[in-house]
């Protein structure tokens, strides 16, 4: 029988992490182990409040799933005992790193990708104040993409940016709002991020209110990310946005997030693989969704006070593939 362990850890995080719906100081994951014929195999992700989701939530949706498992429940079955989102992504991707394992080859090499190549991530600006916001850029100006997290009204929003873009004067920016815009501030707002050089902003309305952004003239690429879950839905998307934030905690993990970058790209829409603050472990499945992704953001580990062991080795803003040793 296979053996099932399912854990709750907890990594600080390098000072504190904070968006426009508050602060954290740790990531809180959950780890599948998967053990079975000498082969062990691992996922991690990241239960989400925005989505109802919590650790003990979670917990229990995988504990009420293990004789299924442990049973040798494949990857095709995940969906009749997990719903999407976190629970099904740590399954899935344990899942996929248990295959590769026991058959010798990496999990790139069972999908017939070709191998995969560095990835130059963003970088993630906490949300903060004007100054220190415009300090931390400065400081981070080496890095060639910066992400901004902003969503706390116009006028103090574009001070913010203005600080940011001088700060750092030649890298990318990404502005990510996470739902903190209104509507009737989008066409200045928008306008400005062109003026300053944002390369694309983030779900700068509600999920639920963002029927705004139909037919409206977007100067820069604006990007799904609270309105984009998996391939349910997608269409609804098209007209809206330009471009969907792909994270596997979202998707329920590396099968649906391979399956969701192709139907978006049948929709001409642009892709960006994200994550949640996690580490390593939850980064190398979406490194390989994120091959030939227009956007990279799979800073998480660099958030962290201390990644796992081994990690994913980054040079600079530069994400080289993980060692086997840590997945697939």
């Amino acid at each position: 029988m296979r053996k099932v362990t399912i854990k709750h850890e907890s990594w600080p995080i390098a000072g504190s992490f904070t968006i426009s719906r508050g602060s954290k100081t740790s990531a809180e994951v959950v780890v599948v182990t998967l053990e079975e014929g000498g082969a062990v195999g691992r996922g991690e992700c990241v239960p989400y409040a925005r989505y109802g989701e919590t650790v003990d939530g979670v917990l229990r949706a995988l504990e009420a799933a293990r004789p299924r498992i442990e049973a040798g429940l494949e990857r095709d079955g995940v969906p009749e005992v997990l719903e999407p989102r976190a629970a099904r992504n740590a399954l899935d991707c344990a899942l996929w790193d248990l295959e590769a394992k026991k058959a010798g080859k990496p999990v790139w090499e069972l999908l017939g990708m070709a191998e995969p190549h560095p990835l130059v991530t963003a970088y993630t600006l906490s949300l903060d104040t004007v100054d220190a916001m415009g300090a931390a850029a400065k400081k981070s100006t080496h890095r060639p993409l910066l992400k901004v997290k902003l969503g706390r009204g116009s006028t103090e929003d574009l001070e913010r940016l203005r600080a940011i873009r001088e700060g750092a004067p030649t890298s990318r920016l990404i502005v990510d709002a996470n739902e903190g815009w209104k509507p009737e501030e989008l066409p200045t707002l928008l306008a400005a991020c062109a003026e300053l050089g944002v390369v694309m902003v983030e779900q700068p309305l509600p999920a639920s209110n963002d029927e705004a952004l139909r037919g409206l003239h977007r100067p820069v690429a604006v990007c799904a990310d609270e309105s984009a879950h998996d391939r349910h839905g997608l269409t609804e998307l098209v007209g809206k946005y330009d471009a969907i934030n792909i994270k596997l905690d979202k998707t329920g993990g590396l099968t649906e997030a391979l399956a969701l970058a192709r139907e978006a790209r049948g929709h001409g829409l642009q892709l960006m693989v994200g994550c949640m603050v996690s580490t390593s472990l939850a980064m190398a499945p979406a490194a390989l969704v994120a091959q030939g992704a227009e956007v990279v953001d799979l800073d998480g580990p660099l958030l962290l006070a201390r990644d796992r062991e081994p990690g994913i080795r980054f040079e600079g803003s530069t994400l080289l593939w993980p060692p086997r040793e840590l997945w697939g």
